[in-house]
């Protein structure tokens, strides 16, 4: 085949009566969204760095939310597939760190000020990823009060079925007996012994419960590549600003380890032990 080096010519290039590739992805607002506050270089990268990520973010509950959905409903097939996406925008996410870790703490230094109390802490659309996956702590809805129509959308997730809840109702549905899958969704999970010898049963015979076991692995694909997000995140907190105080109050990297130990699905971490 041929390639005509003038094939360009024949491309569209009148968008007075049309829509336009900026226009469709309203690019006027996005790149005109950064308002850097001093007059330092690299405040340009650690706005966009956050925007971007805030952007994924939004992709994330979009797709985890029609997981939820999915099982809740034993739709399995397109709740695999939201998941896997998950775990791959983590994974981009993972490496977005990489570009942020560019900036020496001399250059952090410079525009922190500028910063006031506004800290990655405050972010609602990261709070709901983590109500949504099942880690549920009433304090983190305080910093989102003072917006109430923010407040009502975290609340919701807060006080939602999160996406371990309704997989546990789904080995119900699929005749496994479980205590406790029916409670107050705003409370935090208790390791539940029923639910690990659900699982247990489910690997041990991956060929009679072959979707449950692809949902344990996808769960577990999910939750690892969670781990890898928050670990990129303390490591170059660290490398930016040592061991001083975040921005929105908490100890910096000690508040940020502390939350490495976080375990979201435990039952199918304790089967790996099980088998």
């Amino acid at each position: 085949m041929h390639l005509n080096p003038d094939a360009a010519d024949d491309a569209k290039k009148d968008f007075a009566k049309d829509m336009s590739y900026g226009d469709y992805l309203a690019l006027d607002a996005i790149l005109n969204a950064q308002h850097p506050r001093s007059s330092d270089h690299n405040e340009m990268l650690f706005i966009i760095q956050h925007q971007t990520s805030e952007l994924w973010m939004k992709l994330m509950l979009h797709e985890l939310r029609a997981a939820i959905r999915n099982v809740a409903t034993d739709c399995l097939a397109p709740a695999f597939k939201m998941l896997a996406r998950v775990s791959r925008i983590m994974e981009q996410l993972v490496h977005a760190w990489d570009v942020l870790a560019t900036l020496t703490p001399s250059e952090y230094s410079t525009i922190r000020p500028y910063l006031g109390a506004s800290s990655g802490f405050q972010s609602y659309q990261y709070r709901e990823i983590e109500f949504l996956l099942g880690n549920k702590n009433a304090a983190m809805l305080k910093p989102h009060a003072h917006r109430s129509e923010l407040f009502a959308q975290v609340q919701k997730a807060f006080e939602s079925p999160s996406l371990y809840d309704e997989s546990l109702r789904l080995l119900v549905r699929k005749g496994f007996a479980l205590s406790d899958t029916e409670r107050d969704w705003s409370k935090p999970r208790d390791f539940n012994q029923s639910a690990e010898s659900a699982w247990l049963t489910v690997y041990r015979k991956p060929e009679a419960y072959w979707d449950l076991y692809q949902l344990a692995e996808e769960l577990i694909d999910l939750e690892d590549a969670f781990r890898q997000w928050r670990y990129r995140h303390v490591t170059t907190v660290e490398r930016i600003i040592g061991f001083k105080p975040g921005t929105g109050g908490t100890n910096g990297v000690p508040y940020l380890r502390r939350q490495l130990d976080t375990v979201l699905f435990a039952e199918l971490w304790k089967v790996r032990t099980d088998l």
